[in-house]
């Protein structure tokens, strides 16, 4: 009787071992989306009707269920007549920055690393309700970015999960330095990591790299909005080129390139950079040279277009950035059609900061009529700058263990992909509801 005694009592201790282990392994629900189509895995194009998902107080998916399924305690959110897709992924934006206007010359001497700040923080929230859940903030003074990085992880701002650059590295005089104003001024206003020579360029990376920088920007050629007539080729050295890559990837971060020239395009990517930003005259050689590893074109149509938009309006670029604006704006759409003949890898970017904060999704629709279906530029702004940013198991799909990085728009993106730009109804991230029309 004894022995039969233990024995029941161990095989009780086993099994309450065991619901233990599994009520560990099973967060609990604290909310469910009801959605009535559902695109979880931009990769596979597959749309799921009537299913419901499940996310835990952590802000991370528990799991995607057949059916409008409920839990004790879990709310409810329904969005039953909605398209539900993973938050999109902007991989090229300037928080800190507005729009160009008249202001902005006068805006450099009179704004304050607070005013700069703030505006950020205003600029991250109306991001995130456009349904851009995580951006890649490249270029711009360390303080503002890496405080509102912080302040967005800790809940204490509301805006996109935050990848930050901080300063570029540019060299001196070059696209990312300060341009177009008196001597004495350009001293106050020069980059921190405006550099010249191998050893200067490879120690600007390591400073930006302990500053904080997640990834390293680099300004490989001449710029559109650059206050200077120095045209919108290679400007880096290849040795100057190489040293920041070494130097970055010695500490275990990527390297982007803003390029537009075709020498500057390959020389970075020669150099062993990771993605290419803009990307304006690629070649065929710099087709071949993206192919080779894991990296990435974030071509930026609407920086183009936008640019274009204000030359023809006049008034508010000066002589320089016009010329380079008519030169590059229409260019830039015709490198979007061959980097779609060629399958060039994308990861979708908008240098939004050159354009209105918010309008990002206007993108999408460049995109299309650069060729792309718009299955594709979801996978761009999904799956793929998921990638590119190192984020492939946190962002970019609806599934167990995955941010809770979820959107719903009006109609089928996939039919008409201005439903992203016009009908954004629904915005989660990480867990927080942060618009639900």
């Amino acid at each position: 009787m004894l022995r039969r005694a233990m024995i029941l009592a161990g095989a009780l201790a086993v099994a309450a071992l065991a619901g233990s282990t599994f009520a560990q392994e099973q967060p609990a629900v604290s909310q469910i989306i009801h959605a009535g189509r559902l695109l979880a895995d931009p990769s596979t194009g597959r749309v799921l009707s009537e299913h419901s998902i499940l996310v835990g107080a952590d802000g991370r998916i528990v799991g995607v269920e057949p059916g409008y399924v409920t839990r004790a305690g879990a709310e409810v959110i329904d969005q039953r007549s909605r398209f539900v897709l993973p938050g999109l992924i902007d991989s090229h934006v300037h928080l800190r920055s507005v729009e160009r206007s008249p202001s902005q010359i006068v805006d450099a001497v009179t704004l304050t690393a607070s005013d700069y700040a703030l505006r950020a923080a205003q600029n991250a929230r109306t991001t995130l309700h456009a349904g851009f859940t995580t951006v890649a903030d490249l270029g711009g003074p360390n303080d503002a970015i890496f405080g509102l990085r912080r302040a967005i992880a800790e809940g204490r701002a509301a805006g996109p999960r935050l990848i930050a650059a901080g300063a570029g590295v540019s060299i001196d005089g070059g696209h990312g330095d300060a341009n177009g104003f008196a001597p004495d001024v350009l001293d106050a206003l020069r980059s921190p990591n405006a550099c010249s020579g191998a050893d200067a360029c490879r120690r600007a990376t390591r400073r930006q790299v302990q500053a904080g920088a997640d990834i390293i920007k680099i300004a490989a050629t001449g710029g559109v909005l650059s206050n200077t007539a120095t045209g919108l080729n290679q400007q880096f050295s290849n040795d100057e080129l190489a040293a920041v890559v070494d130097a970055a990837h010695a500490m275990g971060r990527r390297v982007t390139a803003h390029a537009h020239g075709a020498d500057g395009i390959n020389a970075a990517l020669r150099a062993g950079v990771d993605s290419i930003e803009h990307g304006t005259y690629l070649d065929r050689e710099s087709v071949r040279l993206l192919r080779q590893g894991d990296r990435y074109l974030v071509p930026t149509l609407l920086a183009g277009w936008w640019v274009l938009q204000l030359a023809e309006q006049g008034g508010v670029l000066t002589a320089a950035q016009e010329a380079k604006a008519r030169q590059a704006g229409a260019d830039m759409a015709r490198m979007g059609r061959f980097a779609r003949e060629n399958n060039v890898r994308i990861a979708f970017g908008t240098d939004s900061g050159v354009s209105p904060h918010g309008m990002n999704a206007r993108e999408f629709q460049l995109l299309v009529e650069a060729g792309f279906s718009p299955l594709q530029t979801i996978q761009m702004a999904t799956v793929n700058a998921a990638n590119h940013l190192q984020l492939g198991q946190v962002a970019g799909r609806i599934a167990p263990g995955f941010s809770a990085d979820i959107i719903a728009v009006d109609g089928d993106p996939l039919a008409d992909v201005a439903a992203l730009e016009n009908a954004m109804r629904f915005v989660m991230a990480r867990g927080a509801v942060h618009r639900n029309d």
